[in-house]
């Protein structure tokens, strides 16, 4: 409990990522990119992504998988999670694929890639609005491994 900011039943849910990800090689999927997305949570994550790529992302805030106990679901240390980019025809064979082992029992699709808004990340939020994400500006909260 750093600072005080955490409080209740955590648990770490750090997991080895090997089994997941040859879940997704092995599923034939059209893999663009793999990557855990520790640093800088999923946010920081995708913007590097979009950034790289030159392609805009678009994610849909009530498709994110997140426990009520989690602070920060977009800019948190995700250790033990995995965000994957397949092509758009592949999406349902990889995440079938990540559902098939105890790490990704919880995957989901949480956004697509698209043409409009080059390098940026845009979330469509619960409420029916979006906003555009940035990579994370200072510091991180602490992690728990």
């Amino acid at each position: 409990a750093r600072d005080g900011l955490m409080e209740g039943e955590i648990r770490s849910d750090c997991a080895a990522l090997n089994g997941l990800v040859r879940a997704v090689l092995e599923s034939g999927a059209q893999v663009r990119v793999l990557r855990d997305p520790t640093r800088g949570g999923v946010a920081t994550t995708l913007c590097e992504f979009a950034e790289s790529a030159a392609l805009g992302i678009e994610l849909d805030e009530a498709a994110i998988p997140v426990r009520r106990d989690v602070l920060d679901p977009l800019y948190c240390a995700n250790e033990g999670k995995m965000l994957a980019v397949v092509a758009a025809e592949d999406a349902e064979r990889a995440l079938a694929a990540m559902r098939s082992v105890p790490e990704g029992k919880n995957a989901a699709i949480i956004g697509r890639v698209i043409s409009e808004r080059p390098g940026k990340v845009v979330l469509r939020t619960a409420m029916g609005g979006s906003r555009i994400l940035q990579k994370l500006a200072g510091a991180q909260l602490p992690r728990i491994c």
